[in-house]
């Protein structure tokens, strides 16, 4: 399995504390069989994202790992990019500088509340730059769990889309879960990680909710979201091709011409 979102490096924003923290956390993820980890720290007006910082970290992290360990796990650097305005501006001069391993994906976090109206032309700019935004744990956010279908465009565009792990387990509560089942019933849905912060309330564990997936939705679909599409992103290769997804395209007229099409059918 390979995890896409995990606040791995120690003592940069609300993630793992301490190095030794981060060493657990990297034991923890490894004995439960993730193989990749991308180290995503906040990038917000809050956290102050350097990439210099960010990669010198994990050297440190790297250099302090149990014997044997580095050799079952593979790290990636990226960061959980807020859409604030100055964000935004950088990053579209920037194109690769909040990347995934310097590539074209983006990890992207929505406000919980009072984001922008303009949001899908904030996702076509991103575009537009070379950037393929990927918004992160939607279940989790108030303003979608009341208003689902306000993703439904953003989608029509090639937005891709993260649920939590824990999400699935009911660690969340029981809207939460209840979202993400919506989500992957109408399979919206193309990559599951865990958001990891610590070992406790917050873990690197993907298998619960791997295995969740594969006895509902299937074990195609386990695979496809646990390991075929991050590893793409991963790696920066052309997205695999995807199930058409629910309700997006019903009453769009020029369907072959969508973002959607273009991205995971070429």
């Amino acid at each position: 399995m390979i995890d896409i979102h995990h606040h791995l490096l120690p003592a940069l924003d609300d993630g793992s504390v301490s190095l030794e923290t981060s060493v657990l956390m990297v034991e923890a993820a490894v004995a439960d069989g993730i193989s990749r980890i991308v180290c995503t720290p906040h990038a917000s007006h809050h956290w102050r994202f350097d990439p210099a910082v960010n990669a010198a970290k994990l050297a440190e992290l790297k250099a302090v790992l149990p014997p044997g360990i580095e050799d079952r796990i593979q790290f990636g650097l990226g960061c959980d990019f807020h859409l604030s305005h100055e964000n935004i501006e950088d990053a579209l001069a920037h194109s690769t500088k909040y990347t995934i391993n310097g590539g074209q994906y983006l990890l992207v976090e929505l406000p919980d509340f009072g984001f922008s109206a303009n949001m899908r032309d904030v996702f076509y700019n991103l575009r537009m730059a070379g950037m393929i935004p990927i918004l992160t744990h939607p279940e989790r956010n108030p303003t979608l769990i009341e208003k689902p279908d306000r993703m439904i465009d953003w989608l029509r565009d090639g937005l891709l889309v993260q649920i939590t792990a824990n999400s699935l387990t009911g660690r969340f509560g029981k809207i939460c879960e209840r979202m993400a089942h919506q989500l992957l019933s109408d399979q919206w849905v193309h990559f599951i990680a865990t958001d990891a912060h610590n070992t406790q309330s917050r873990p690197p564990l993907m298998r619960q909710a791997c295995e969740i997936v594969a006895k509902k939705y299937g074990d195609e679909a386990a695979q496809r979201l646990c390991v075929a599409n991050p590893l793409a992103v991963f790696e920066d290769r052309q997205f695999p091709e995807q199930p058409e997804p629910k309700r997006v395209f019903d009453e769009e007229e020029g369907r072959a011409a969508s973002w959607w099409r273009r991205l995971f059918r070429s």
